[in-house]
């Protein structure tokens, strides 16, 4: 068992997190509930963030909220000093309703709509990550027609693909996201944006995976952006002013995971970019970073309440829990692995090997497969950790039930910050059948 942040066992043989017992919050919010470490996501923050200041590089950290995205989640960003980082309209009303400054939102997205571009707009947030040509025009239009000029990255694809160990310098051309470096649509970019009169390009941005655990493709990232920065040099005599390297920082799940500290990805790619300033002989841009698992993923913990029990003979041992897809998708969507125990039981000797497996009506609604546990039953509480990211933000209403609450824990405190949903939520924005069958 391995224990993040402020996680520890008392002296009753529970989970405890932030100086709370877990058991007492479920008996307090009951169960499913999404529990976070806040004093860890403090730490992650001031880690980034001291790594700027000690090497002397003007930086923003900005938050990546598509990972986990509340009024109060955004706020204690603020209160820690990082920028934001938005994809859609809901998240950045979300921003603008947490009071964030709007000077440090950059606000993503592959297909921004209209209202959204102008929305940001209006509230003259800091920066736009122009995606695409058709966005670029649309941006151009909006800004115009309210006689603004707005800051943008261009977001490229480096041809660099990233899973966690592996580096491959083909295929990322082939994404969604972004203009192409290798392609020829970057530079059509960049000649297209210093000919409008409604942007202003700071600089370049790309993101290249995510859960890496190397600096390798960071760097490689650097070195292709700066090959592209001396040509735009050359030919439109553009500078950047902001280089922007997404994020991607990997946390441990399982003992599989081997992450490095996020000081050491911030120290390597601030040495290639001095390094690639100085050969190009500019000053060292200012470098912007968008870590967003690596914040939240390991300060968060999901308990639940254990219900039935199935017994396959020779096969499998399924125990139940009054959660699961609905409030964490990412092993049905994409394999995701986690570590849990019992947090009522922790120290208590391991019996058996189960597979827990979530209340929906779906086969592929399994949380956990071969999870070493002492032998459970219905009085226990099941505590898996590392939920932190896309566990609330991806959550959902299949079948109907209602989404888990939020509690932030922190010097011995609980503070509720998103409540549980009811069944009358549910059918809130329901309408009635109007019927033109005649009886």
């Amino acid at each position: 068992m391995y224990l993040h942040g402020t996680s520890r066992v008392n002296d009753q043989g529970h989970l405890e997190i932030g100086g709370v017992d877990t058991i007492e919050l479920t008996k307090k919010y009951g169960t499913p509930l999404y529990v976070y470490d806040t004093a860890l996501i403090r730490e992650r923050a001031k880690s980034f963030r001291d790594t700027f200041v000690h090497l002397g590089i003007k930086a923003q950290v900005a938050y990546a909220s598509k990972a986990f995205s509340t009024v109060a989640m955004i706020q204690l960003v603020e209160e820690e000093g990082l920028s934001l980082d938005v994809v859609s309209g809901g998240e950045l009303y979300t921003a603008l309703q947490a009071g964030f400054p709007v000077e440090r939102i950059h606000f993503h997205g592959n297909n921004k709509s209209y209202e959204e571009l102008e929305m940001a707009i209006k509230h003259k947030i800091g920066c736009i990550v122009v995606d695409n040509f058709y966005e670029l025009a649309l941006l151009d239009e909006i800004s115009n027609k309210h006689q603004v000029k707005t800051p943008i990255l261009l977001r490229v694809t480096p041809g660099i693909e990233a899973h966690t160990h592996d580096y491959i310098l083909t295929g990322q051309e082939d994404s969604k996201f972004g203009f192409g470096l290798e392609n020829g649509q970057a530079d059509t970019a960049v000649e297209t944006v210093l000919s409008l009169t409604g942007v202003s390009l700071l600089g370049i941005h790309c993101h290249i995976g995510s859960q890496i655990f190397e600096t390798t493709g960071f760097i490689l990232a650097v070195k292709k952006m700066f090959g592209k920065l001396r040509d735009w040099k050359e030919a439109h005599h553009y500078i950047p002013e902001v280089l922007n390297l997404g994020g991607g920082f990997g946390i441990r799940y399982t003992q599989e995971d081997d992450p490095i500290p996020v000081s050491r990805y911030v120290e390597e790619i601030i040495g290639e970019v001095k390094k690639q300033s100085a050969e190009m002989n500019i000053d060292v841009p200012e470098i912007w970073i968008e870590p967003g698992r690596s914040l939240v993923g390991d300060a968060g913990t999901t308990l639940y309440s254990v219900g039935s029990r199935k017994e396959v003979p020779n096969i499998r041992n399924y125990v139940a829990i009054d959660g699961g897809m609905n409030d964490n998708i990412r092993p049905a969507l994409y394999q995701a692995k986690y570590e849990a125990v019992l947090a009522n039981r922790v120290y208590d000797e391991v019996e058996e090997t189960v597979s827990i497996a979530g209340k929906c009506c779906e086969s592929g609604d399994m949380l956990i497969w071969d999870l070493p546990l002492p032998k459970s039953n219905s009085a226990d509480v099941l505590a898996v950790f590392c939920t932190g990211a896309y566990g609330y933000s991806m959550a959902n209403n299949y079948n109907r039930i209602p989404r888990p609450p939020v509690v932030f824990i922190e010097n011995g405190e609980d503070q509720l910050v998103v409540k549980r949903e009811s069944f009358e939520d549910i059918v809130r924005l329901d309408m009635p059948l109007k019927s033109n069958v005649k009886k």
